[in-house]
């Protein structure tokens, strides 16, 4: 496959999408606006349109990484790091709002919600990843599950914000990432609580088995339970 011609496509399909959506009548048009082959088209895109709008989201995704290994991020909190991921991914596709908004149409319908959930935890796994996240149990899902809940909910908020420079968005990204801390901090404030800590002494002996994918034996399975003894 031709990363040139992939992305050819993806461009010219950005044109269409506002009007015709993420749709066969978009892929088509992209094909004949780039005069590429319509069975290389296809053997690109087997699924042509959904296949375009999931290589447009992975964009984004590949966008934001780049951006972050660029910025300088180790003078933020660790709080700020996580709301930038956020923005940069936001602002990588900030010029294709409206195939942003067709997209998320596309990927709520029942038949494609498993991929839009799956490409949402891709971006919160990218953020992550990004971060030099290290965690490999239990964690390694919550935390990407926690800011998959606040990117979908920015992403929302973000679509419908025509404020200056999207501040109210940012504003939101920031109170929403604060949840999310405060939730961090009680669950320390539980973990360091006599009393509390023997009450979740179970279930976290139990998290504690729950393997990340980079330690799983079957990398096709979502996870495994250790029966290792917890160091």
């Amino acid at each position: 496959m031709s990363d040139t011609e992939k992305n050819r496509l993806l461009d010219a399909a950005l044109d269409h999408v506002m009007f015709d959506g993420w749709s066969d009548e978009t892929f088509q048009s992209a094909v004949q606006d780039t005069g590429i082959d319509l069975a290389v088209a296809k053997s690109i895109f087997p699924r042509t349109a959904l296949d375009m709008a999931i290589a447009f989201h992975e964009r984004g995704d590949a966008q934001m990484a780049a951006r972050m290994k660029r910025e300088n991020l180790l003078g933020m909190r660790y709080s700020e790091r996580v709301a930038a991921g956020v923005r940069y991914r936001l602002e990588a596709v900030g010029d294709h709002k409206e195939a942003v908004r067709r997209g998320s149409a596309l990927f709520a319908l029942p038949q494609n919600a498993a991929l839009g959930a799956k490409l949402v935890w891709g971006t919160a796994d990218a953020i992550w990843t990004e971060l030099g996240d290290s965690s490999d149990d239990f964690n390694w899902y919550s935390k990407r599950t926690i800011l998959s809940g606040v990117y979908g909910s920015t992403v929302l908020f973000w679509l419908g914000d025509d404020s200056e420079g999207h501040e109210k968005t940012w504003e939101f990204l920031d109170r929403r990432i604060e949840n999310v801390m405060q939730f961090e901090k009680f669950k320390a404030q539980m973990n360091d609580n006599p009393l509390a800590s023997k009450l979740m002494a179970g279930p976290n002996w139990l998290m504690s088995k729950v393997k990340a994918p980079s330690k799983m034996r079957d990398p096709d399975l979502p996870g495994f339970m250790s029966s290792r003894p917890h160091k």
